[in-house]
């Protein structure tokens, strides 16, 4: 991916900074955006010790002016936008009943995840059908197949990113752009370190491979659905999720 440009949201930490090195390692200039600047100026920091190009873009990506300063000035510092990975996502605090579902919880969700990925594709397209060509991949979840019982902004939100990614691969594969989904169980990030052992230990033993996965493992996932081997791979959401689906 040498002599490309690569733009991955949610970049200060766990999925997305591992997306944000892992592009960074195969050669590309990689736009860091993030919500925290300190969080993305330390993955910014990180791109450049991988001997990579780095810029740092403060983005909340529910943010439609936001979104479309990040993707503007990541060409015009980089002059071209050859792949971007919209990982920035929130979740529940915690599940509720759906007769109790708070609905300012529902709005800030579906705003920062459904919204958030439909207005960073919005932009994306416009740079990458100009140049003939381009590869997006979207952060779901296997909560965008799966129920997630009480999480109900969260999962409809990620379901709601799979058929995006669908009418998107759709309609800009004749454009030469591909868009795909990846949709990960339970990943070892930072966030979820932060959960108390009983929950982090029921994800392990509900898991078949018996652990979570690591961000670096869905960022792997990420480098080859925008490489040229995945070419013909348009429009699908893959699902790394140590075989939790095959129960």
């Amino acid at each position: 991916m040498t002599g490309t440009v690569a733009l991955v949201t949610g970049a200060g930490s766990g999925i997305g900074r591992a997306v944000a090195l892992a592009f960074a390692e195969a050669g590309a200039a990689v736009a860091v955006a993030d919500i925290s600047s300190r969080d993305g100026e330390g993955t910014a920091a990180l791109v450049r010790q991988a001997g990579a190009k780095a810029a740092f873009y403060p983005c909340d990506v529910s943010n439609s002016g936001d979104v479309r300063a990040m993707v503007e000035g990541t060409v015009a510092r980089f002059g071209r936008l050859d792949y971007a990975c919209n990982v920035a996502g929130i979740h529940n605090a915690a599940p509720e009943s759906l007769a109790d579902a708070d609905e300012d919880t529902w709005n800030r969700i579906i705003a920062v995840n459904l919204t958030g990925v439909f207005l960073c594709m919005k932009h994306e397209v416009r740079r990458m059908a100009a140049a003939g060509r381009g590869s997006i991949v979207n952060m779901a979840s296997l909560a965008g197949v799966l129920a997630e019982p009480g999480c109900y902004a969260y999962v409809a939100s990620k379901h709601g990113i799979l058929g995006l990614t669908k009418t998107a691969a759709f309609d800009h594969a004749k454009a030469g752009i591909r868009i795909n989904a990846v949709c990960p169980a339970g990943v070892d990030t930072p966030g979820l370190q932060k959960a108390p052992e009983t929950f982090r230990k029921m994800l392990r033993e509900s898991t078949p491979v018996g652990r979570l996965g690591t961000p670096e493992e869905v960022a792997a996932a990420v480098l080859w659905l925008c490489s040229d081997a995945a070419g013909f791979v348009t429009g699908t959401g893959l699902v790394m999720d140590g075989g939790v689906s095959t129960i």
